[in-house]
């Protein structure tokens, strides 16, 4: 796409959407969908971010997740569809396909998502692959590991905390590997798909490129607030075996807890950074290395 193109976004007040703004706001036209009002698109590139985030605390309606993440992508993607814009993107998740893995997620894993934010992700990208897509447009679904950049904490707030507050992690012993996305690398990808031509249609994970335990996360907090970690490596039968006592008596500490704190969860990029075939612009420590120094703020 040329500098004259026009671009309409949805989810503007949102993490990625700010941040995509100030990106874009010197070089493009940009129009901002606005909730309750008809829904028309006019531009060239159709940018979809709006949803409905996955709810940690499950305090959620279910309906909201179908509502926003399934129903609201439904419309706006028809929208693209009637108009005469060439390109759209849209957001999905890594959880639309499991919200844990043995191994390595690529884009050809079966989908099975467990919870309401997964299925109704999920829904959303069928609906859109299941459409006919003319010659001209190119249609871009990208499932993001989780994404953190300077002034979001988001699920990294707990391990910060701890480390702030110099408590103990006693979870040491446990050897796990998680992809995580730094907002510099999805504002690349999303630059790129604007304005590249070639790049072909389809289903792209979005991550960094080296996955890391959460004793490096831990290390690399500590190394912002230049502060030396405590990490004990209790040797995990006995934290499986005290686990399992908080499953009965309804501790902090149970098994579910447990495995989210300690599991792998390892997302493969090849796909896109071929299409692209180019680098991406932030390592995996640089980044966060990034969010961490910006907590202090």
């Amino acid at each position: 796409m040329d500098k004259n193109s026009t671009i309409f976004i949805t989810g503007g007040s949102g993490f990625v959407g700010s941040n995509l703004i100030r990106l874009l706001k010197e070089e493009y036209k940009l129009l901002q969908y606005e909730k309750n009002k008809p829904l028309a698109v006019n531009e060239d590139v159709v940018i979809h971010l709006a949803g409905k985030a996955h709810d940690i605390k499950n305090v959620s309606v279910s309906k909201e997740y179908y509502d926003v993440n399934t129903e609201l992508t439904k419309q706006v993607f028809d929208a693209f569809l009637q108009s005469d814009a060439k390109v759209f993107i849209t957001l999905s998740s890594v959880k639309a396909v499991a919200d844990s893995m043995e191994g390595d997620l690529v884009e050809d894993c079966p989908p099975n998502p467990q919870t309401h934010y997964g299925k109704s992700k999920l829904l959303a990208e069928q609906y859109i692959l299941s459409k006919q897509l003319p010659a001209n447009k190119h249609v871009y679904i990208l499932r993001p590991s989780m994404i953190h950049g300077p002034g979001n904490k988001g699920n990294l707030n707990l391990l910060y905390s701890l480390v702030s507050k110099g408590l103990v992690w006693p979870l040491g012993a446990f050897n796990n590997k998680r992809s995580f996305c730094s907002i510099e690398n999805l504002l690349f990808i999303l630059k790129e798909l604007i304005e590249r031509q070639g790049i072909p249609s389809g289903v792209y994970n979005v991550a960094d490129d080296e996955p890391l335990s959460t004793n490096e996360i831990i290390l690399l907090i500590a190394a912002s607030k230049s502060r030396k970690p405590k990490i004990w490596k209790i040797p995990p039968i006995l934290i499986n075996t005290i686990a399992k006592v908080g499953d009965t008596f309804n501790l902090s500490l149970n098994s579910e807890r447990l495995h989210k704190l300690t599991s792998s969860y390892v997302v493969r990029n090849n796909k896109i950074k071929n299409a692209i075939g180019k680098p991406l612009p932030v390592n995996s420590k640089e980044g966060l290395l990034k969010t961490f120094k910006s907590f202090e703020a």
